[in-house]
């Protein structure tokens, strides 16, 4: 686990990028910078593989519509009730908030804005920093939600 230079020149056969992580990228020079890195940290020949999630679906929709508070009870801590909120829509840019009480009433937030980028875009970038899209798949377990991508460097 770690970011592309940890590998050093060493070289992978595979970079993972799960829990939809390529979409923490918010500006182009922050994805550039990303697949230089995996390209260079990957032998030629190697692949890079990731899930996204499709803008077409509109996660945030149902994200908004989702005003439950759950509790949970944490080991060591208690129970907590955590909700989550969408705070802004702007896209292909959507910021949302995830809550968290604890049993003393303290509440702590996390906030998190994610680039919905369309398939496209995606495969074009990936062909101009050294990557060949071998296939797009649908994630198996959230068909119609996600795309998995696996491309390979040349």
């Amino acid at each position: 686990m770690g970011d592309a230079k940890a590998v050093g020149e060493a070289g992978a056969d595979l970079a993972v990028m799960t829990g939809n992580v390529a979409q923490v990228f918010l500006t182009d020079d922050e994805w550039n910078r990303t697949l230089e890195g995996v390209h260079t940290a990957l032998t030629p020949g190697g692949h890079l593989v990731f899930e996204i999630r499709r803008p077409d679906r509109r996660a945030w929709e149902d994200w908004a519509a989702d005003t439950a508070h759950d509790t949970i009870d944490v080991p060591g801590v208690g129970e907590v009730e955590q909700w989550r909120e969408v705070t802004e829509v702007d896209l292909p840019f959507v910021s949302f908030r995830y809550s968290y009480r604890f049993e003393d009433g303290e509440v702590v937030t996390s906030d998190s804005k994610l680039w919905f980028r369309e398939r496209e875009d995606l495969e074009t970038l990936l062909g101009e920093h050294g990557f060949r899209v071998l296939d797009v798949r649908d994630a198996p377990d959230r068909p119609g939600r996600e795309y998995v991508f696996i491309a390979q460097r040349d």
